[in-house]
């Protein structure tokens, strides 16, 4: 965990961002070690589909426990724990700090969206900003459950809910004040414009988090250069395995075969070695 936060501000000096992405389980963090991501993110959105539910501040501290759990059993890597708004109590949010340090969770990620919160690019709900007082009491009391190893992200949906980077710059240095290590000013403009102008605009000391789900075309150089030193893909692996999947139904549903279409499928002994790298299998 120091030595994520030290690897952070390498990262932003270098202007060269590390690289987190999205798993949902011990499968999704093997591909992405052997990809060479440097963290693994708990993703809110992929747990709670994962597990059948909606985003919307359903998941315990026990979902994201067992997922970082699972994380650690195949894939050596910092794991970065999306809290949501953590049950937008200040209660709640030490339960969090508290369980999730115990699982081995590296870094977590709190956000001021008022409970219940909404996912950053709902369309059939209104995401709200909670009071910034309640942020920062929620991150003091996740400082004292879960030590000064712990690094804590601060994720303002300020500009998600349409109010200006200003104010958004205003609410994220506030966090910082309260002991947060890093901040997030998360964006759903598809430009990319909105995002580089947060890099341009952020002044302070903390290293500034990205997720570009909405500007994918924004590759990592320029999102270092543009300041960021940790860039989030937060959903990609759920999202192409969902494609995938869809696509070996469809071919078996048109041939009867899953292999007759030329849809690609991992060897069972693949499967076997997540978990067993030794494990051996006759296909």
């Amino acid at each position: 965990m120091a030595s994520l936060g030290g690897r952070l501000a390498q990262a932003a000096h270098a202007r060269c961002p590390l690289r987190a992405v999205g798993a949902a389980s011990a499968v999704a963090a093997k591909v992405a070690l052997e990809a060479g991501f440097d963290a693994l993110w708990v993703s809110g959105l992929e747990v709670s589909t994962a597990l059948g539910l909606p985003d919307e501040n359903v998941l315990g501290p026990r979902d994201l426990a067992d997922t970082v759990r699972a994380h650690a059993r195949t894939a050596p890597l910092p794991v970065i724990v999306d809290v949501d708004n953590a049950g937008g109590q200040i209660a709640t949010a030490r339960r969090f700090a508290d369980d999730l340090a115990h699982a081995g969770a590296a870094a977590l990620c709190l956000e001021d969206s008022a409970y219940p919160k909404s996912n950053s690019f709902a369309l059939h709900r209104t995401q709200q900003l909670a009071p910034v007082p309640l942020m920062q009491e929620q991150l003091t009391a996740m400082r004292a459950a879960a030590g000064s190893e712990m690094l804590l992200i601060a994720r303002t949906e300020a500009l998600i809910c349409g109010t200006s980077l200003a104010a958004a710059l205003e609410r994220t240095a506030s966090y910082v004040a309260a002991g947060a290590d890093a901040v997030l000013i998360h964006s759903k403009d598809t430009s990319g414009e909105q995002a580089l102008a947060t890099g341009a605009a952020w002044a302070g000391t903390a290293p500034l988090v990205t997720v570009p789900t909405a500007f994918p075309h924004v590759d990592p150089n320029q999102l270092g250069e543009a300041g960021f030193a940790l860039a989030i893909y937060a959903n990609q692996l759920s999202r192409a395995a969902l494609a995938a999947m869809r696509q070996a139904a469809a071919s078996f549903a048109a041939t009867g075969s899953f292999t007759a279409g030329g849809t690609p499928l991992s060897d069972v002994a693949d499967l076997l070695q997540v978990a067993d790298p030794t494990a051996r299998a006759c296909l």
